[in-house]
């Protein structure tokens, strides 16, 4: 009997009535769209009239609902709409900087894997420790400093990247250590935002139609600002206006960070919306990839250093190992794992053992231990 009870406890802890279904499914579309971002060869730019470009919507955007759903964790973590008193937060905060600190040290062992991707996990460990002063902010004000960051920091960044550190010998490790390819005085814009996300009722339809409809509008108003920019050609001879105006995925230019940010909202509403619906069920396998996002995220470079060592005897050769064409292997191998891991076991392996680090580290004091919160 404890084994089928074991599996039971197991499904509940992902898809109990306290788990938000739509969050985890739009986890699982961050996961995996990096995942086809650094796997499929994409040519062509998005056009809306033409399907065969829609695979770039992955490009860039994937990695900011990435860092937009972390900041919805993060506030969810931290007592969601309800918030937490004073000592309870302080003990949530130490937690968050401890696994910080894990994240930073399983980041850097990915770069040492010679997979050539940018790793996100140290840019997100720095990114935890800034949020921490936000995590009593409130939603409008979260709202607010989200949006200057992304329309502000844009104009400071291509003088930081012209600094002397990145042409040292010594720039390469540092741009990689410190995840410079999402330069967190930008990405720290997307971390706030998803923070007033998960600080608002997520469970109510309102929300989520507005998450959807306003994360919709803010893209399409970006793509047209892009378009209109590219077609008066207003910023010909202007490199430093190019560069802070610029759409294109992984730019940190205006209208990419916002119309990545619209990109995001949209499909945080639109994966709300769907899990209301009895698709959340037919869906589950894709939330179980969701459920665990650290250890799909890990799993997946460790599998691909793996396999480029074994089939090419280089993990670094990325143009190679497309030619495999590995990506749906790569994603019948997550889902299958997470479901059956999710089944049977529930919590994550590494989501689980960063629980347990944090709680080791930072004991949980006593009147708090019934205030916890299902991220």
């Amino acid at each position: 009997m404890a084994a089928p009870a074991a599996v039971t406890q197991a499904w509940r802890s992902w898809n109990g009535p306290a788990r938000l279904h739509g969050i985890d499914l739009a986890r699982a579309l961050a996961v995996l769209g990096m995942l086809a971002a650094h796997l499929i060869t994409i040519d062509e730019s998005f056009e809306l009239g033409r399907p065969e470009t829609w695979i770039d919507l992955v490009n860039g955007r994937s990695s900011v609902l990435f860092a937009v759903l972390a900041g919805v964790s993060l506030a969810l973590v931290s007592g969601g709409i309800r918030g937490q008193e004073s000592g309870r937060l302080a003990t949530t905060r130490r937690r968050i900087a401890v696994r910080a600190a894990a994240l930073w040290i399983i980041g850097a062992a990915l770069i040492a894997t010679g997979v050539p991707v940018y790793v996100i996990l140290p840019a997100y460990a720095i990114l935890f420790v800034l949020a921490l002063p936000a995590l009593r902010v409130r939603p409008g004000i979260l709202w607010a400093i989200a949006a200057a960051i992304l329309v502000g920091v844009p104009w400071f960044l291509p003088a930081i990247d012209l600094l002397p550190v990145w042409e040292s010998d010594s720039g390469e490790t540092v741009f990689l250590l410190l995840g410079w390819a999402y330069p967190f005085p930008l990405w720290i814009g997307f971390v706030l935002l998803g923070m007033a996300i998960g600080r608002s009722d997520l469970r109510r339809p309102t929300t989520q139609v507005l998450l959807l409809a306003g994360g919709v509008a803010v893209a399409v108003t970006a793509a047209i600002a892009a378009s209109v920019i590219s077609a008066s050609a207003v910023l010909v001879d202007a490199p430093y206006l190019d560069a802070v105006w610029s759409a294109s995925p992984h730019s940190s230019g205006i209208l990419d960070a916002v119309g990545s940010a619209g990109v995001a909202l949209a499909v945080t509403g639109a994966c709300l919306l769907l899990c209301r619906t009895p698709l959340t069920w037919l869906l589950a396998p894709l939330r179980a990839v969701g459920s665990m996002p650290l250890t799909a995220y890990v799993g997946q470079i460790v599998a691909w250093a793996i396999a480029a060592a074994l089939l090419l005897g280089d993990t670094g050769d990325l143009y190679a190992f497309r030619d495999l064409q590995p990506f749906w292997w790569f994603v019948a191998g997550a889902v299958v794992a997470c479901t059956a891991w999710a089944c049977i076991i529930g919590q994550g392996p590494l989501e689980w053992l960063l629980a347990r680090l944090a709680r080791a580290v930072v004991p949980e004091r006593q009147r708090d231990a019934a205030d916890r919160v299902d991220t």
